[in-house]
């Protein structure tokens, strides 16, 4: 299988490097974890009242989203290994120890709460797809929308996001590593109208590789910011970034 598109803007979050050009430092600036389980995105364009009941993997998906400047009204699609599992396990505390659930963190447990959160303060009335597939989440979002380009040629957006998992859960999981949200719009290969890159993804089942040919997203971010193609695997797939002139 191979996949073709053209990457037409896109945005990221880290607590390390939170803006497009600071992807360009990647990998200087030292892992501190006390940043990683404090930092959390201003968001000054939602209102306070709603930005304060939103969860961190929320708010830093809304971030790389915004910086990412999609349309008024498009297609959406979010994808999320673990989506919210940090609240709904701080909601399995509350009931062990028979504490009242908050009726908003309940709500905004489930994995479609980023793109619900999203439409109601985007007033996006367009479809959204939210996507979970394990490991594969990231590449199964890119299979996602170019089956949805293919039959619509309109650009769409992807997003995708993940934190670190529960400490009770740690022992199963080896990533994320930390907090991180990346955003694309998206449109079909031939659309070359203000395109920025063209990403080629192509499906690989070979269960051994070199290590030197592994992409992580901080390489694959970093290139884009840098304006540099690059090639590698990520997610089961090869990935083929070429930044345009």
């Amino acid at each position: 299988m191979h996949l073709k598109f053209s990457i037409l803007s896109w945005g990221a979050w880290s607590p390390q490097y939170q803006q497009a050009n600071e992807w360009l430092n990647w990998p200087s600036i030292a892992q501190d974890d006390s940043v990683q389980h404090s930092a959390v995105p201003k968001l000054a364009h939602v209102p306070a009242m709603q930005r304060r009941r939103l969860s961190k993997l929320t708010k830093i998906i809304l971030e790389a989203v915004s910086q990412c400047d999609p349309p008024e009204q498009c297609r959406s699609i979010f994808s999320s290994q673990h989506g919210e599992i940090n609240r709904t396990v701080g909601l399995l505390k509350d009931i062990v120890a028979e504490s009242p659930l908050s009726p908003t963190g309940f709500s905004q447990s489930v994995h479609n709460t980023a793109s619900g959160i999203f439409s109601i303060l985007t007033g996006n009335q367009a479809a959204s797809t939210s996507i979970a597939a394990g490991k594969n989440s990231f590449s199964q979002a890119f299979i996602e929308a170019f089956g949805q380009l293919h039959a619509d040629p309109e650009p769409l957006l992807l997003a995708y996001a993940d934190e670190p998992v529960p400490q009770v859960y740690q022992q199963f999981s080896s990533e994320p590593e930390w907090p991180i949200a990346i955003a694309f719009m998206l449109a079909p290969a031939n659309c070359q109208q203000g395109a920025i890159a063209t990403l080629n993804l192509t499906a690989d089942k070979r269960e051994h590789r070199d290590e030197r040919e592994q992409l992580c997203f901080g390489q694959l971010l970093a290139s884009l910011a840098a304006k540099q193609s690059i090639s590698g695997y990520l997610a089961g797939w090869h990935w083929e970034l070429i930044c345009c002139d």
